[in-house]
């Protein structure tokens, strides 16, 4: 079978609802792993599919979640950078709230400032900051979602109700001027927009492969944002600014 006959192949199964493993593929295909990670990579840049760790599904599914460590793995360095950039903002004395994901997870790696409170429902947030004196963690607890490492739902936002604080550090799955900020699950979307609404000012964490991402649950419109700390501007970036939010490149 030709490399062009195989992908074509590849894309079908994909797009007929299944999720693909690069080791069922490269056993149905007779082909070494290498060959399919090959194939998938050139899918994707086509943008064809979405890459998965081990696998690949479906770029049009927008109640897709992949897993933390799918996430984690993808645009790792952005991720760091923007979340080194977000750490600069937070100043001495700053209540702040920490949304949890792949990218505010590394705020507590480049986290200076001191005498800090923070708010978080990340349960890998709050053990890095476990054994920092000079921070308050406060934990909101809640469901633990085992995809996202976050803690959601009522108890969660019963915490958060409570509390007002300077500044929030928020991820997301998507963004786009038309259908705001989004991600696929609808229970740690009001998760999010509870957070939000505690927040003096709110910065939006995400790389830059998420602008015109759209996912299956709204956490808020565009205008809610107040910054956005990325990697690059989106081709749109003027509508943004129009509606008054401000970004912060890495």
């Amino acid at each position: 079978m030709f490399a062009e006959e195989r992908k074509a192949k590849i894309l079908e199964m994909i797009n007929s609802g299944n999720s693909v493993r690069v080791s069922e593929l490269s056993r149905l295909f007779n082909v070494s792993e290498a060959t399919i990670r090959r194939d998938l990579i050139e899918l994707e840049q086509a943008g064809c599919i979405v890459r998965t760790h081990g696998g690949a599904v479906s770029n049009t599914s927008t109640n897709f979640e992949p897993s933390f460590k799918e996430k984690q793995d993808k645009f790792l360095k952005e991720k760091e950078q923007i979340a080194k950039k977000a750490a600069s903002l937070i100043e001495d004395g700053d209540t702040v709230t920490i949304d949890s994901g792949t990218t505010t997870q590394f705020i507590s790696k480049y986290l200076n400032a001191k005498g800090v409170t923070v708010v978080t429902n990340s349960v890998n947030l709050a053990d890095e900051l476990s054994d920092r004196e000079d921070v308050e963690v406060i934990v909101t607890g809640g469901l633990l979602r085992t995809k996202t490492k976050a803690m959601v739902g009522p108890v969660a936002e019963e915490t958060l109700k409570k509390l007002k604080v300077d500044k929030l550090f928020l991820g997301a799955n998507g963004i786009s001027i038309k259908s705001g900020v989004t991600t696929p699950n609808i229970v740690e979307a009001n998760t999010k927009r509870v957070m939000i609404e505690g927040a003096k000012e709110v910065f939006l964490l995400i790389d830059s492969s998420k602008f015109d991402e759209v996912n299956f649950s709204l956490i808020c419109p565009v205008s809610k944002i107040d910054y956005i700390v990325t990697d690059k501007l989106p081709k749109d970036y003027e509508k943004y600014e129009y509606l008054g939010i401000k970004f912060i490149l890495t």
